[in-house]
């Protein structure tokens, strides 16, 4: 007999199966769609991809070279999904979605991620949004729990208070990398003009300030709804996963979040102009004018787009390219460059020309001019052909060197095309390019066409634009582009079948594997080290000779030699033109490029491990027989010089060369920029250039690190010729100590109408580098204070007042002590407010010191980062690097690990209340005198004015008492 159910039971029971069983099923159709494996030796990225029921795409790379994992999830939602009158929206949900969901509290998203030894991100552009955290293997279900949370949990903690300081946040973010930053406005300025009235591009990806103070946090709300449902996401994950397991983890956390509605593929048809439009703004920032001239050309993948590149390096990549001869080699212009960027729904073909001042616009443009008809007359070279494909191969394997490069780029393949195995026909695109294809992508878009032109202009200098301006963009009218509807969006809440609120447990932690690696010496004094790195085909080597800024305090009146004979070591040879040797190197994707720091010049050799033994062949002919041309000499000076006084104009260069003057002292060499200043550099001729590269280039003191996909014997065997190398002994002078700072005073210097402040807290310490004492120590006490991102410091000012993009301190010594630092760039109108908060977070924590949770999250945090230490190539150099600099031994990882695990709070307040001299410090704050002294004023310090060099405005002497 069949027993009868109530009917209410039975309904009840119904929905049981229904919340219990249905989601299982549901899950259970998470369907493999494909599996790609490597062949031989064929450049591919391994993955498979799969499709969950509601519209999630999954894609794993397995990895397991190093014991760490990077989550990356891509919304296909960047600025050209908003409108008019709503622009800004999606990177706006960059900074929301990190303050917390419903089981996730407010600025945890950072410290979950930090304190497992992991580091995160997000970024946004013209058409995705993408967020990605790279952790040590064991966290992997910690990243998805808090990945899923945010997807599908999000609303409920996004809040009006949230969405105001955030929206602070913004805006000085808009400040800081646009408004006071050199041409910052350009970009602005030229989609404006390029775009029509409506177009999705004719707005910056942050958005026009005045649409944020418009809406509402729930005009927020209804865009996330729309776009950020799982079916228009991509989760990749790659490194040292089971996929499985991955896919097992995935369903769990993101199955049962309802896909969202319907995306579809935008696609608009190719922006025209029929006219060259003229545009120009003002800049107070800047000493160079700029000519940018842009055309539009195709979409991102577009067949059409590797023929453009391929024409876009010829006119404007290297010294070997059309715009270079014509404007930097001639010293007509500081710099001149052409790139063609494609984005989803167009392309821009934008060529950059800086002249030096006193140049006219108007004949620069028909220079530019002028030079693209010589590349018309001459057309295109085999070895143009030849330059570009290797270039692009290069990129395209050293873009592989990480796991997080691996997995960005299947991400950025699947959402745009829906193919993450495009790597291959890209390369096949790319090396079909032929000088047929590339004269004619000239003819098509190129030649004749109407174009964009922008004059960037230093402030107050009566200078012309190029063409008086003849377009102003339209600000209202009927929108001609489709418009997204936001009505009947409505958020319901996901049940799970488990416990969302529980922090998944990890399992332990992986260890980090330091790189083995082997060390020599050579009979002339050089010592080597070095580590194979087999990963991608490459090979990293580095040449550090000890000396660099240090030296010029043989003579500080000519301030500036060391780095400018660097600069010089990148031009001519004895056998080579600068032109012949950039040629060499570009036809094989190499790259040498040698610079001077403050305490060592360093010479920076990059190639392809097939082309390892043409690249040191011009390795060895750069260092060993340097030219010293009087023509490169000129025109190496000339562009230092000017960008010397270019510096003197940013915000940024004006409070470092301040700060630097006032904690260094006068006397110290380094008080001033490593390049110099312009009296100083002014006094070098060419016999100080060869002098110093023949008393301080020597292999006494050289270092050389060697990273790569080579065996030690087979490359010492290459680099025999610097055996034969000698030179003198090389004496370091010793630098003058700092006079100790006698009480906290504030330096102001005025940058008019600037709408930020730039602001420098500190003072010199006598703590060189230590890896393993007191110096090290140092760190561990600043982390919780100013080093990490949800330290005391960047959340007060950051996430708390919405005064600037990010504020941070830190310890910065090497060979020679350096200094304590706190630094921001701050709302101009918050600028003395800022500097008490400063300093109150410097002082209380000078007082009171860390707490007990404080000091539990800076060990995890920092004692779990060994999984992602040694991953890349340039790590591995980093770190063998500084084996030889501090003649480290072999086990100093394991007692900087002791270290961490041990250190008590008691000797983090003693080292806090020794290393935070708050009465003791230099203010530096660089902004509108007349809108912030006033504020200045309250806070009760001396106030003394410098110029935009640091010196004094008035006869006041700055020696330490």
């Amino acid at each position: 007999m069949t027993q009868q159910i109530p009917a209410t039971k039975a309904k009840a029971f119904i929905l049981f199966f229904i919340a219990l069983i249905l989601p299982a099923i549901l899950i259970a159709q998470t369907k493999l769609v494909e599996k790609i494996t490597r062949q031989g030796e064929e450049i591919v990225i391994p993955y498979e991809k799969y499709s969950l029921a509601n519209g999630l795409t999954l894609i794993i790379h397995e990895d397991h070279s190093d014991p760490l994992v990077h989550v990356d999830i891509t919304y296909h939602v960047g600025s050209a999904r908003e409108e008019i009158g709503k622009s800004g929206f999606a990177h706006f949900f960059e900074h929301m979605m990190f303050q917390g969901s419903k089981n996730v509290a407010d600025e945890e998203h950072f410290k979950i991620i930090t304190e497992s030894g992991g580091t995160l991100n997000g970024s946004t552009n013209r058409d995705r949004t993408n967020y990605y955290q790279t952790m040590p293997a064991n966290q992997l279900e910690t990243a998805l729990w808090l990945e899923s949370d945010r997807m599908g949990w999000l609303l409920d903690a996004v809040t009006q208070q949230k969405f105001e300081v955030q929206r602070a946040t913004v805006k000085n973010e808009k400040q800081e990398n646009y408004d006071n930053s050199p041409y910052g406005l350009y970009p602005e300025k030229s989609a404006k003009a390029l775009y029509p009235y409506g177009h999705p591009y004719s707005w910056l990806t942050i958005g026009d300030l005045q649409d944020l103070d418009r809406v509402d946090v729930n005009d927020l709300k209804k865009f996330f709804l729309r776009w950020y449902g799982p079916n228009n996401a991509t989760l990749t994950i790659g490194g040292d996963v089971n996929p499985q397991e991955v896919i097992r983890l995935a369903e769990k956390y993101f199955g049962i979040i309802p896909g969202g509605p319907d995306v579809q593929r935008m696609k608009l048809e190719p922006v025209k102009i029929d006219h060259d439009r003229y545009v120009s703004y003002e800049d107070a920032n800047i000493r160079f004018p700029a000519l940018i001239i842009t055309l539009p050309t195709v979409p991102r993948h577009d067949p059409d787009e590797p023929a453009l590149d391929c024409l876009s390096d010829i006119l404007g990549t290297g010294r070997g390219s059309y715009l270079y001869k014509k404007f930097v080699e001639t010293r007509l212009a500081i710099q001149a460059s052409v790139i063609n960027g494609c984005s989803e729904l167009g392309g821009e073909f934008t060529m950059f020309v800086f002249p030096f001042p006193g140049r006219s616009l108007s004949d620069f443009e028909k220079e530019i001019e002028s030079a693209i008809q010589e590349f018309e007359n001459t057309g295109v070279e085999d070895e143009d052909i030849q330059k570009f494909k290797s270039r692009f191969e290069a990129n395209m394997i050293n873009g592989l060197a990480t796991v997080s490069g691996k997995v960005s780029q299947l991400a950025a393949y699947e959402t745009y095309i829906g193919n993450p195995d495009f790597i291959r026909e890209e390369l096949r695109r790319y090396n079909a390019v032929t000088k047929e294809e590339v004269m004619r992508v000239y003819h098509k878009y190129i030649k004749g066409k109407p174009k964009v032109v922008v004059s960037v202009l230093p402030k107050g200098q009566g200078m012309e634009p190029a063409k008086p301006d003849n377009f102003i963009p339209s600000t209202e009218g009927v929108n001609p582009y489709p418009v997204t509807d936001y009505n009947n969006l409505v958020y319901k809440e996901p049940k799970s079948s488990f416990d969302r609120s529980n922090r998944p447990e990890p399992p332990v932690a992986p260890l980090g594997q330091i790189p083995e690696y082997w060390e020599t010496s050579f009979p002339n004094g050089i010592r080597a080290i070095g580590t194979i790195s087999n990963e991608i085909p490459t090979l990293a080597i580095q040449l550090s000779l000890r000396g660099g800024q240090q030296l010029d305090a043989h003579n500080p009146e000519k301030a500036g030699l060391a780095s400018i004979t660097a600069a010089m070591m990148n031009e001519s040879t004895a056998n080579y033109s600068a032109e012949a040797i950039s040629e060499e190197l570009e036809k094989i994707g190499s790259n040498i490029s040698i610079y001077a720091s403050e305490t060592h010049t360093i010479i920076s050799v990059r190639s392809l491990a097939k082309n390892i033994g043409r690249t040191l062949e011009i390795f060895e002919e750069k260092l060993l027989r340097p030219k010293f041309d009087e023509s490169d000499f000129e025109r190496v000076k000339k562009q230092t010089l000017e960008s010397l006084q270019q510096a003197e104009k940013e915000p940024v260069s004006i409070a470092d060369l301040a700060y630097n003057k006032l904690i260094y002292g006068n006397k110290n060499i380094l008080s001033v920029p490593v390049d110099g200043l312009v009296e100083t550099v002014e006094k070098i001729s060419l016999d100080d250039i060869r002098n110093f590269y023949k008393n301080f280039y020597s292999p006494v003191s050289g270092q050389l690190v060697i990273v790569g996909d080579v065996r030690q014997e087979d490359i010492l065997k290459k680099l025999s010729f610097l055996e034969k190398w000698t030179g003198k002994k090389v004496t370091i002078p010793e630098l003058p100590k700092s006079a100790a700072i006698a009480k906290t005073k504030i330096y102001l210097v005025d940058k008019e109408d600037a709408p930020q402040s730039e602001i420098r807290i500190g003072y010199l310490t006598n703590m060189p580098y230590d890896a393993t004492g007191k110096y090290f120590k140092s760190s561990l006490m600043n982390y919780v204070l100013g080093g990490a991102f949800n330290s005391r410091i960047n959340l007060n000012l950051r996430e708390d007042k919405g005064w600037t993009y990010g504020a941070r301190a830190y310890f910065n010594s090497g060979i020679l002590p350096g200094p304590y630092t706190a630094s921001a760039g701050i709302k101009g109108s918050a600028s003395d407010s800022a500097v008490f908060e400063f300093v109150k977070e410097l002082t209380r924590y000078s007082e009171k010191g860390i707490t007990d949770e404080e000091l539990t999250f800076m060990k995890k945090s920092v004692g779990q980062r060994d999984a992602l230490r040694y991953e890349a190539p340039y790590q591995k150099a980093g770190f063998l690097n500084n084996i030889l600099t501090y003649n480290l031994d072999k086990n100093f990882v394991s007692t900087q690990n002791k270290i961490i695990s041990s250190i008590t709070k008691e000797e983090i307040n003693a080292l806090a209340k020794e290393l935070l001299p708050v009465e003791k410090m230099d203010i530096v704050v660089v902004g509108d005198k007349a809108k912030i002294l006033e504020g200045l004023k309250r806070l009760n310090y001396e106030i003394v004015e410098l110029d935009a060099r640091g010196e004094p405005l008035e006869e006041l002497k700055l020696e330490r008492k």
